[in-house]
Order: structure tokens, then C-alpha cells, then sequence
């Protein structure tokens, strides 16, 4: 049977490199957008052209308050394209950065923060996880701020930080269900993420480049292959981990 991911936050940038790594792998996909229902429907569009299924859903992942209805449309996609009752993964990949030295933070960024990126990410699951198929994988984004800091990004990198706590709890609480939890942790990627800050900033793009083994700052194409891979059968043994995508950042 092929297997069903959703990815949040698929309309643009890592979320859509996920979703065409996954459909390139075989796999069908539900993408989630905010707001722009023509980038959405542009994905699904290059997801249907390689014979894979796919549709789009609005979901706003800092509205805990929706996520009951977000759950009953995507029931009703999963029946009407796939006359399924399931899906297979779950890949917690939307958010937004918001760059602010600590004492210059306030509590509305750092609480659109904490909505987006671990509130949002824990109750969206526990709505979807009646949907969720036994022996299923979920992945949630972290990032390599975590382990390094820069300053600007403390807000953001703790809220991280709480998300990789929760994916160990979780693959603790679903593993009587066969569904292995992981953390995927990237490092600075050049996408429109933070208002393209590391794609359009030479200065900033260049300090990351130095921090990094390798020698340059990430692509989407650096990211969303590896966690395709990573709901794959091939790393079915893969569970409650971090694993950092950065290209050597900070060694």
C-alpha cells in the first residue's frame, strides 16, 4: 500500500522540498499552507506531474482552536482521494523565524513562538494521532540552534529545544503503537525562512558558511531528501533521536 505523509507547511521552502523528496520516493502527500493557496496548489500540482497523489489543506499550526476541524478535513481527503481512514507520517515542519536579542524580544513574538513551534506542534498531533497508522513515523523540526547559539535567535532556539524534549516523550508514549518519533535539526539554510535572512543576507550567510565544516550554508535539496529517507523502511530503527542536518555547523 503507498504510503500517505502530511507535511506542514509544504507550500514553500524545506516543507515543499520534503514533500516532492517524499512523492519522489514513491510516496503520496497532504501538504498544509497558511496562507498561500497558489504556492500550495503549485506543489501539488508537481507532485501529481510524477503520478503521485496529493492535496492541500489550510491550516494555521499556531490556532490550537481549529485542530479539531483541521482533523475532520483531512479525514474527509483521506476518504475522498485515497479511501482511507489514515494516514502514515506526519512531518511537524511549519514555523516561521523571528530574530531578536533577548532583551529586545516581546512577549507577543515569543508567544506567536511558542504557538507556532511547540504548542501547535503538540496538540496538532495528539488531534491527528487517531488518524495516524499504527507503525507510522513522525518527524519534527528542531534546529541546529540548539546546540550552537547565535545571538538573535534565543526565543526561537529554546521553543526548539522543548520540541526535541517532546519527540523523545512521544516516541516513549507510541512506541506500543510501532510509530518511531525523531527530531530533524538543520542548520542555516538558504530559504525565505526568517524573511530570507540567510539566503539574501551575504554578511550572515557567509558567518555560517565559516561556522561550517563544509564550507557553505544549506540548501532545501540538503534537508528535505534526508527526511524522506528518514520515514522510510530503511531507517525503521531509527527512534527518539536528534539528528543534526548541517553540513559540520559549529565543530
Amino acid at each position: 500500500m503507498t504510503k500517505i505523509a502530511l507535511v506542514t507547511g509544504a507550500s514553500r521552502g524545506l516543507g515543499r522540498n520534503t514533500a516532492l523528496s517524499i512523492a519522489r520516493r514513491g510516496g503520496d502527500v497532504v501538504i498544509t499552507y497558511h496562507s498561500r493557496s497558489d504556492e500550495a496548489d503549485a506543489v501539488v500540482a508537481e507532485i501529481q506531474a510524477m503520478g503521485r497523489r496529493a492535496v492541500a489543506l489550510q491550516l494555521d499550526t499556531g490556532d490550537v482552536a481549529g485542530f479539531g476541524a483541521f482533523a475532520d478535513r483531512l479525514r474527509g481527503a483521506l476518504a475522498e482521494t485515497w479511501q482511507r481512514d489514515s494516514f502514515d507520517h506526519l512531518v511537524n515542519n511549519a514555523g516561521h523565524g523571528d530574530y531578536a536579542l533577548i532583551a529586545e524580544t516581546s512577549e507577543a513574538q515569543f508567544d506567536r513562538l511558542v504557538d507556532v513551534h511547540f504548542k501547535g506542534v503538540f496538540f496538532l498531533t495528539q488531534a491527528l494521532l487517531p488518524l495516524i497508522a499504527d507503525g507510522g513515523r513522525i518527524v519534527n523540526l528542531s534546529t541546529g540552534l540548539t546546540r550552537i547559539t547565535y545571538p538573535g535567535y534565543a526565543a526561537y532556539a529554546a521553543v526548539k529545544g522543548a520540541v526535541e524534549v517532546l519527540t523523545r516523550y512521544m516516541a516513549k508514549e507510541l512506541g506500543a503503537r510501532g510509530i518511531a518519533v525523531n527530531a530533524v535539526a538543520p542548520g542555516a539554510i538558504e530559504t525565505d525562512f526568517g524573511g530570507g535572512v540567510v539566503r539574501d543576507n551575504p554578511e550572515l550567510n557567509e558567518q555560517f558558511a565559516e561556522l561550517t565544516a563544509l564550507g557553505r550554508v544549506g540548501l532545501p535539496d540538503d534537508i528535505g531528501p534526508m527526511i524522506a529517507s528518514l520515514v522510510t523502511e530503511d531507517n525503521r530503527w531509527v527512534n527518539a533521536q536528534r539528528i543534526e542536518v548541517s553540513g559540520g555547523q559549529g565543530i
